[in-house]
């Protein structure tokens, strides 16, 4: 009969939860006794890598950073996987049992790092690790017109003429008038579709 005073493995994780609870509150503790009080403005200020705050924290934030944090915790999750995997299928009598354990939990794992390394390669080949992007991809449409027509089109000069939103025209019967008593017309004809799909 197994004694009861006896911890199970549970209660090892939840004493040692406790004591690290512990620790940080005694730490703080500590901290807030002992150190000495002389608050000035510079020290009330908020902190941020050395660096003055400027301005309102309300600003657009680069998405980039939350690429970096996302690779970040993609490998740190990885070492939360690999480190219990190292302690239990590494221990010597699980090999001395069967040898193929040490094998079939190494494939094991080398499956799936390559999966992460896969995924890490093809970002990386996409270039969205990249900072500032060192060149842009411009999209390519196969079409049939030739090369040439719009080389021409682009060496043709276009005069840049003033916009007018109504041309004029001259009244019937008298074309020496002013313009201001011209008539003016749209620059277009606008087409009304009916309910039907005809045309007015």
């Amino acid at each position: 009969m197994d004694e009861p005073g006896q911890l199970t493995e549970f209660g090892k994780i939840l004493l040692i939860g406790v004591m690290g609870v512990l620790l940080v509150l005694v730490t703080l503790l500590l901290g807030k006794i002992i150190s000495p009080k002389n608050p000035t403005p510079e020290k009330l200020t908020t902190y941020e890598c050395g660096e003055e705050p400027v301005g309102s924290s309300w600003i657009a934030f680069n998405p980039r950073f939350y690429v970096i944090a996302l690779v970040f915790l993609l490998f740190d999750v990885e070492m939360i996987f690999i480190f219990p995997w190292a302690t239990i299928f590494g221990r010597p009598e699980l090999i001395a049992v069967d040898a193929r354990w040490g094998w079939f939990t190494l494939a094991e794992m080398a499956i799936f790092i390559g999966i992460l390394v896969i995924g890490l390669i093809y970002v990386w080949k996409k270039g969205d690790l990249e900072w500032v992007k060192s060149h842009a991809v411009l999209p390519r449409v196969n079409v049939n017109i030739p090369k040439s027509a719009y080389e021409k089109l682009n060496r043709e000069p276009y005069p840049v003429r003033k916009f007018e939103p109504f041309a004029t025209e001259p009244q019937k019967g008298n074309t020496s008038q002013n313009t201001e008593n011209q008539i003016k017309r749209p620059a277009f004809k606008p087409l009304l579709r009916k309910p039907g799909g005809t045309s007015s």
